[in-house]
């Protein structure tokens, strides 16, 4: 047992420090200016555009949801003229980077890293490299830049959507006085707890991206291994955002 133990935690501290590698390999070339616009534009509408309809429907019924949950117990205890401002904090800070983060874990890691992978078995980033062009200027950079953009745009329009999704099942269906639900919002609600979940949002973005294409480049064993990375890397992003949302929600909130 001792012996699975050590090699699992060789394991991780190994992948940690390739990722790590990656990610100061990444903004190095940033920084020397080695960023291909064209392909930047195409996975952000790839990553962005494309996720909307899943991001904003997704936020809408969680907003529901939660609306659901919070008004029914605030009435009972009649302190229902606070549902709003419980709403816009808890979408502000956690709902809406979580829920896209969640969504960028599930549907943008997951094609990254099949795509690179694909890419890595059938020999293709190999060629890259032996014609003398650097993979991650083609492959990795315009992702990251893709993902670090589009996440807090993301949960700008998911905060917006989860809100008044809130607001609509608070007001009509519930029957809380919708003047108090916004004016509860407008006094609780401070502009550090939007701008708090939109860095969270980032960050998750950066590290999502990192991870996904790490497991891309490091796919082995044909078609079985593309679908392995895949299933990781899903799991790895998941895994990074909870305990990354724990840690930044008690430095940016606590």
């Amino acid at each position: 047992m001792l012996e699975e133990i050590k090699k699992t935690v060789a394991a991780f501290l190994e992948e940690t420090g390739e990722i790590t590698l990656l990610f100061t390999s990444t903004l190095s070339n940033i920084f020397k200016g080695k960023t291909r616009v064209d392909l930047t534009l195409e996975q952000m509408v790839k990553m962005g555009v494309d996720s909307l309809p899943i991001a904003l429907i997704g936020a809408a019924f969680v907003g529901m949801v939660f609306a659901v949950q919070v008004a029914t117990e605030f009435v009972k205890f009649g302190a229902s003229k606070f549902v709003g401002g419980v709403m816009a904090i808890a979408v502000a800070r956690e709902l809406a980077p979580a829920l896209s983060g969640i969504i960028i874990s599930a549907r943008v890691a997951s094609a990254i890293t099949a795509e690179l992978g694909t890419m890595k078995v059938t020999e293709q980033i190999d060629a890259l490299s032996a014609l003398g062009s650097n993979p991650i200027r083609y492959l990795v950079i315009p992702r990251f830049w893709a993902c670090m953009l589009m996440m807090p745009l993301l949960t700008i329009l998911a905060d917006m959507v989860c809100f008044f999704g809130g607001y609509a099942v608070a007001v009509y269906a519930i029957k809380i006085n919708a003047i108090d639900y916004m004016n509860s919002a407008q006094q609780l609600l401070k502009l550090w707890d939007v701008f708090g979940g939109i860095i969270k949002s980032l960050v998750f973005g950066v590290v999502l991206a990192i991870i996904a294409c790490h497991k891309g480049l490091n796919t082995r064993g044909g078609a079985k291994g593309v679908g392995e990375a895949t299933t990781g890397s899903v799991v790895a992003c998941l895994i990074a955002l909870f305990i990354l949302n724990y840690f930044l929600s008690v430095l940016f909130f606590k």
